[in-house]
């Protein structure tokens, strides 16, 4: 694992701008806020030479709490190569405010050596072998499953949802990727791959006290080296990033729950759609809601614009009950609300393409792993499942952002399976909100 901060510099169009560093930054418009002087007057007693010193003048006359001013400094970008999937997933739960990105399945290496050691990991010694020996027969099925599925789309071309007139060199992408994406539910969640975010020195120093506190080795070595590359650029508001006995008790309640429940549900057989939707218009009565809902929509052109009060105000939570974590990944990472997952293997989703019983063998040996690490109370079983693993997940949020997510993953060029799963929501919508279907653009998701 690498961690690699980086420090944002002006662009030469910017070269006139005040110079400010993050911390000078936020407590410059902590000053602000408590002052009657514009702005360059306070900037006049700073001296970027010596920022320590102009900060803590600042910070002691403004009398700021720490967290008050964490938002203040802007985005510091941070950078993770070689995580797990899994990490990488947790900290896109965990960072709710964060802008970023993650490595594709469709761009990364996928083979056993793309893992990290099981010691890293934190499986158990005597473990670590079958752990290892699985992980290699996981990535052999991911293979031979693409490699027949890539060879079967070109004697099949009508397969592979092609725009008209494509290219050839679209018609090899596209082709390639109707292979990827129907093998991947064999990868591994332990896989390594790379992230990037970006977000203010208080969101970092929540992730990072919460990574510390969740008692996984990997977690507990990123937050330091995040926290040792954030100390460069924001040194004393990222003190208060070490794990904390509130964090770490319901850390250990939610691992308690999720091996209850998955002992209590692990499968491998496929488990059929269900969704639950649950929408809440209630407004308080002395300030009730008089747009119409196609007032809220209609004026759009495209999903990105903006939408009316009535559905801003209108509170939408949904859930799905087998979200392969293949899934889950993507859909993790739109940052409005709450996003809740035990994160267990209540079934295995193999697309039609692809029979189970070609694979139960190896689904039977990966759940029984599985079991073993969660009898023992182990969070490391969370390395244990494939992406093909479905979990409940459930997402609270408003209506103008489960619109926004229904029609950007039922759009143009979306996963088939996301379509599949936020149709499904967004019908069940629908039938409660009658008055949004005629305004709210379902794709097709065709070409993937």
């Amino acid at each position: 694992m690498k961690v690699t901060g980086l420090a944002i510099v002006p662009p030469p169009a910017a070269a006139d701008l005040p110079k400010v560093t993050p911390e000078l930054l936020a407590s410059v418009l902590a000053r602000y806020s408590r002052s009657n002087d514009g702005l360059a007057k306070i900037l006049e007693k700073v001296d970027i030479a010596n920022p320590d010193e102009s900060i803590d003048r600042i910070l002691k006359f403004v009398d700021y709490g720490h967290a008050s001013i964490g938002g203040l400094t802007g985005g510091l970008a941070i950078a993770l190569d070689d995580v797990s999937m899994w990490l990488a997933y947790k900290i896109f739960e965990l960072a709710q405010m964060a802008d970023g990105q993650e490595s594709s399945t469709r761009y990364i290496t996928m083979a056993a050596t793309n893992l990290p050691a099981p010691a890293e990991l934190g499986i158990p010694d005597d473990l670590a072998p079958r752990w290892s020996a699985l992980m290699a027969k996981a990535f052999a099925a991911y293979h031979a499953e693409y490699t027949r599925l890539d060879q079967l789309a070109l004697a099949q071309p009508n397969l592979v949802r092609l725009p008209k007139d494509a290219k050839p060199a679209v018609v090899t992408r596209l082709r390639k990727n109707y292979a990827l994406d129907r093998a991947r539910y064999f990868i591994p969640l332990a896989t390594r791959t790379n992230l990037g975010l970006v977000q203010s020195s208080r969101m970092w120093a929540a992730t990072v006290k919460h990574l510390d506190s969740l008692g996984l080795p990997e977690a507990s070595l990123a937050a330091k080296l995040i926290r040792d590359e954030l100390l460069k650029q924001s040194p004393r508001l990222m003190r208060h990033s070490f794990a904390e006995k509130s964090f770490q008790a319901q850390a250990q309640q939610e691992l308690a729950a999720s091996l209850a429940l998955g002992l209590a549900r692990l499968s491998t057989k496929p488990l059929a759609d269900e969704v639950w939707v649950k929408v809440d218009r209630d407004t308080p009565p002395w300030l009730g809601e008089s747009q119409p809902v196609a007032e809220a929509l209609k004026h759009r052109a495209n999903r990105y614009g903006y939408q009316g009060k009535a559905t801003r105000r209108m509170r939408v939570s949904f859930a799905w009950n087998n979200m392969a974590i293949a899934e889950l990944r993507d859909l993790n990472r739109h940052r409005t609300g709450h996003r809740y997952t035990p994160l267990i293997q209540a079934g295995f989703y193999l697309p039609p393409e692809i029979a189970h019983a070609s694979h139960q063998a190896l689904l039977d040996e990966q759940a029984a792993l599985t079991r073993e690490l969660m009898k023992r109370g182990s969070a490391a079983y969370v390395y244990s499942l494939l992406l093909g693993a479905q979990t409940p997940f459930e997402h609270s949020t408003h209506a103008d952002k489960f619109i926004y997510e229904a029609e950007l993953r039922t759009g143009m060029g979306a996963h088939y399976r996301y379509a599949e799963h936020l149709s499904a929501a967004l019908r069940e919508f629908s039938r409660q909100v009658p008055e949004a279907k005629d305004w709210v653009v379902e794709g097709t998701a065709e070409p993937e």
